[in-house]
Parts: C-alpha cells; sequence; structure tokens
C-alpha cells in the first residue's frame, strides 16, 4: 500500500488488492470531500427549519440535529455512502489478509532471542461491551480467534486503519503517540519515567514511539485481544522495538501499585462503556507512582462544538458500532478524574496540533478550515 510503513508483518497486497484498495480510499476521500459537506445544507435549508416549524425552536444539541436529520433523503444517501465504504474496506483487507493468514501466523511465532515480551492470558474475561458489538464495523473485532496462535484481527487492523485515516496519521498509523510524547516533552522537558504503559494499546502504533522517545524506560502495553497482541509483539520485534504486551483489562490489571511513572491511552476510552471508563480511570490512579502523569488522548469534547458538528461525530455511535462514544462526551472528565482519586489541583487539559495532519495540511489548517480538525484533546493528572 503506497505510503503504509514497511514490516515484515504487514500482510502483503496484489496488483488487484492493491487497486481495490486505492478505489476505496478514494472513494472515502470523495464522501468526505464531496457528499458529507451537503449534509449541512440540506440541515440548514430543510431540516433546521422543518424542525423548529414542528417543535417551535432551532435544534439545540446534537440529539435534536439528528433528529431533526432522521427523515431528510440526503443524508440517508450520505450515511449510506460512510457505511457502505467501511465495510468494503474491512471486506477487502479481510481477503487479502486471509488469503495469507497461515504465513503471517507462522512469522508471527516468537522469536529465540526476542527484545520484547508476550503474555497472554487464556482464562482472561472478556467484557461484554468489547464482545457484543464489532467496534466500528471491525469484524470479529479486536478479540476474536479464527485458528490456533491467530494474528487475523491484528493484521487486519493494522493495514485497515491506513486506509480508515486515508494516511493522516503517518506511515505507521503512530501520529497520536507522537504527537503525545511531544506534549509531554514540551509540558515537562525533565521528566524521565523509567516505566510506561499503554493502555489498550491494540497493535502497539502509538506503544512504540515511547521506545524511541524514552529509551532507558520499559515500555508495556496492555490489550484484551490476543490476535492483536500476538500480531503487535510480532509487528514491533521487526521493527526492532522492545515492548512488554499482556493481556490484560485496564479496569484492573496485575501490575504492582505506583509501578508506573507514566500511564497513557490513545483514543481507547471511547471504545469502553460508561461504567468502564472510570474504573480505568481509578485502575491508572493505583498504577501510578508519586509524581507520576497519566494522559489520555480523545477526540476533541463535544461540549465545545456545535450542535452540528457534534452531531456528525455522534454519526459513528449510531451508525458505526461506536455506541460508547457519544456516552463518554456526556461524562464530565474533571469529575471522573476526581472520582478516580486524583486531586482536582492537577487536572489537566490540552487542545493539541497534530503533528501528522499539521505536515500534512499545515496552510489549511492555519486558514482555519474546519473540514480539518487537526489536533488532539489530550486530559490527565498529575498524581
Amino acid at each position: 500500500m503506497n505510503g503504509h510503513g514497511a514490516h515484515a508483518m504487514l500482510a502483503d497486497a496484489t496488483h488487484d488488492e492493491s487497486a481495490r484498495e486505492h478505489f476505496v480510499i478514494t472513494l472515502k476521500e470523495r464522501v468526505a470531500s464531496d457528499v458529507t459537506p451537503g449534509t449541512r445544507l440540506a440541515f440548514e435549508t430543510r431540516c433546521a427549519p422543518q424542525f423548529a416549524k414542528q417543535h417551535g425552536h432551532e435544534p439545540a444539541n446534537r440529539v435534536e440535529v439528528r433528529r431533526a436529520l432522521s427523515g431528510d433523503s440526503y443524508y440517508h444517501m450520505a450515511s449510506a455512502l460512510k457505511r457502505t465504504t467501511q465495510e468494503m474496506m474491512w471486506d477487502g483487507v479481510g481477503e487479502t489478509v486471509e488469503r495469507q493468514i497461515n504465513a503471517l501466523i507462522k512469522k508471527a511465532k516468537p522469536g529465540k532471542r526476542p527484545i520484547g515480551s508476550l503474555k497472554l492470558d487464556p482464562d482472561i474475561e472478556l467484557p461484554r461491551y468489547l464482545t457484543a458489538v464489532d467496534i466500528h464495523c471491525m469484524p470479529g473485532n479486536y478479540t476474536t480467534d479464527l485458528a490456533d496462535d491467530d494474528v487475523f484481527a491484528g493484521a487486519l487492523y493494522d493495514r485497515s486503519v491506513f486506509l480508515f485515516v486515508m494516511g493522516i496519521l503517518g506511515p505507521y498509523n503512530d501520529d497520536v503517540g507522537h504527537t503525545l510524547i511531544s506534549y509531554l516533552k514540551s509540558e515537562h522537558p525533565d521528566f524521565k519515567p523509567r516505566r510506561i504503559l499503554d493502555l489498550g494499546c491494540a497493535v502497539g502504533h502509538s506503544t512504540l514511539p515511547y521506545c524511541d522517545a524514552f529509551p532507558d524506560a520499559e515500555v508495556h502495553g496492555i490489550e484484551l485481544g490476543a490476535p492483536m497482541l500476538r500480531y503487535g509483539h510480532a509487528r514491533a520485534e521487526s521493527l526492532g522495538k522492545a515492548v512488554h504486551f499482556s493481556q490484560q483489562n485496564a479496569e484492573h490489571t496485575d501490575f504492582p501499585d505506583g509501578h508506573f511513572d507514566l500511564v497513557v491511552s490513545h483514543i481507547l476510552l471511547h471504545e469502553t462503556s460508561n461504567k468502564a471508563a472510570p474504573k480505568i480511570l481509578k485502575e491508572t490512579r493505583r498504577l501510578l507512582s508519586k509524581d507520576g502523569i497519566s494522559v489520555h488522548c480523545e477526540g476533541a469534547p463535544w461540549n465545545r462544538m456545535s450542535a452540528y458538528n457534534a452531531s456528525l461525530l455522534d454519526w459513528d455511535t449510531h451508525y458505526n458500532a461506536e455506541p460508547y462514544i457519544g456516552k463518554l462526551h456526556d461524562l464530565d472528565p474533571v469529575e471522573m478524574m476526581a472520582d478516580a482519586g486524583f486531586d482536582r489541583a492537577n487536572y489537566f487539559e490540552k487542545f493539541v496540533p497534530s503533528l501528522s495532519i499539521s505536515a500534512m495540511f499545515g496552510d489549511l489548517l492555519k486558514e482555519g478550515n474546519n473540514g480539518i480538525d487537526g489536533t488532539w484533546w489530550f486530559f490527565g493528572s498529575r498524581r
């Protein structure tokens, strides 16, 4: 795939498979740039006036915006195209990975002298919020094993994410990690963590940058899906990064109290339930050493944007198998952190420009193009 960072575990695509991927990414770009903006016109000229006539006021929040749009044929068409391109992406890459899955499983077998480690728990209890839905329509989600020592979910995720975000997270899909590290080094230039934990690390896209940024630190990543971890470990080894992967639930890990100086998550919380997210933050507090730092990354909070823009993001809650994202944005992060045991005085949050997106679209971002967000929302606390 043009632009996708090469490594030994990345599934190869034939000419025809690559052509299909390029078709999907081009179609996704066209839907995003030419079709989706028409929804605003439909909302402003038809849906909002009809809603106001019926209810006596303009749509005041994302729920009312969605309700106003729900009967509009253009909105149905745009939504169907977005959902269809998502399914086309998973289907296409899935066939590529399935064709070579046996070779990938063999390639992922741990070497004789690994620089990192992999610890799986065959008896782990998987939470229903993860098993009950295929997050962002990914078939089988992160946890489904299709064979012994399976890596299908990891291989599918790695290749598909690049398509899903249309390459804007960088060749190794690691922009969030790099951006968070840049933020940390700017805000805490003397901070030198001994041990780092990445919660919900998936295949380690955002985990690996910490190996280079803090070369003296011990880097850990936890994840619930065994096929993601097998793949992620093999991927890290092939790239020469020493990461200790283990299959654990971020709500309750087996690490000792105060074991980590830095605990991070990269767009994890919106894929957990509104009951699980506070538990994860509480566990984060337990794991932090004295003066340790915890930082969590998500997209911009919806209460800081217009009702219409919030409704665009809330589309994923209802139509892209992201049922928890809306609930997360209804929670108060300050209260969650305080309830988890963090001192309110130590709470921080900041909108930080994405390093990769800024590099690709810097001029447009400077011009205030609302079609490109270009920032990550970091919030957290120092213990």
